[in-house]
């Protein structure tokens, strides 16, 4: 039995070799951290040293900026330019005190004279031109010379001024404007059958709207079979409003007018 065992491959110190291998492993591995902490440790100890240089440095500006003699010129300047601004700011007080009492003075003046002299009165505009153009007319009538002279001899120029003038004097009386001319004039407007709203017709019919044209009054009258007929009256002026374009406007409202005849025609 024993010699079987001898004869057999068996490692029966594995254990020793894994404990060192363990053991190296672990040297190894503390080896390799060791230059990573001390890498760690010098930059934190460079950065207090950088600033406690910065901190120094800071304690020794005030020292190295300011002497004390440079600090006394400084002042001396600022001194010297706070009184030259003084100066100019007391001249430039003073100009301003004797230009507010010139225009003070200037003011005074001005409303004295205005007090003096009170405005007149002018004519209003519409007056004016009433009274001049009546001036004009006047001095035109009395410019015209409508039976001439007989003790002198009239050359060819003096008749020529006298026909343009009689014609200028012509054309003024004939541009005079006259009485208007008007009518007043009876409409019967018939509708279509008894069904129809003759308020509803009035109302359409006062809508028409021309330059000259005044409604008046309107009323219902009986026509035949029950049906009735609008008589509206109305003012035109006979220049301006003809009555064959007032019938055809009317005629226009199909829904509610028949037809429209004159009843009565009647000068103003």
């Amino acid at each position: 039995m024993a010699l079987e065992l001898a004869s057999e491959t068996v490692w029966f110190e594995k254990w020793r070799y894994d404990d060192a291998e363990c053991k190296y492993h672990e040297q190894k591995n503390q080896a390799s951290a060791t230059p990573m902490l001390g890498s760690l440790a010098n930059q934190i100890a460079r950065a207090r040293e950088d600033i406690q240089n910065s901190r120094a440095a800071s304690n020794l500006l005030p020292s190295s900026i300011g002497a004390p003699a440079d600090v006394v010129n400084r002042i001396t300047k600022l001194e010297g330019e706070n009184a030259s601004l003084r100066k100019s700011v007391q001249s430039l007080e003073t100009t301003l005190a004797q230009v507010t009492a010139r225009l003070a003075a200037l003011e005074c003046s001005c409303s004295a004279t205005a007090k003096a002299s009170p405005p007149q009165l002018q004519k209003p505009s519409s007056q004016k031109q009433e009274q001049d153009s009546k001036a004009n007319d006047d001095d035109d009538d009395e410019d015209v010379d409508l039976f001439g002279s007989d003790e002198e001899e009239e050359s060819a120029e003096a008749i020529r001024v006298r026909e343009e003038r009689l014609k200028s004097y012509a054309e003024k009386k004939s541009k005079k404007a006259g009485p208007i001319a008007k009518s007043s004039v009876l409409l019967d407007c018939k509708p279509w059958d008894d069904e129809t709203d003759l308020k509803v017709m009035e109302e359409h019919i006062r809508r028409i709207e021309m330059d000259g044209l005044v409604w008046g009054a309107a009323k219902q009258v009986p026509l035949a079979f029950g049906i009735h007929k609008l008589s509206i009256l109305c003012t035109v002026e006979d220049e301006k409003v003809s009555i064959d374009d007032l019938s055809e406007k009317i005629q226009e409202l199909e829904d509610y007018v028949q037809s429209v005849d004159v009843a009565a025609f009647n000068k103003i």
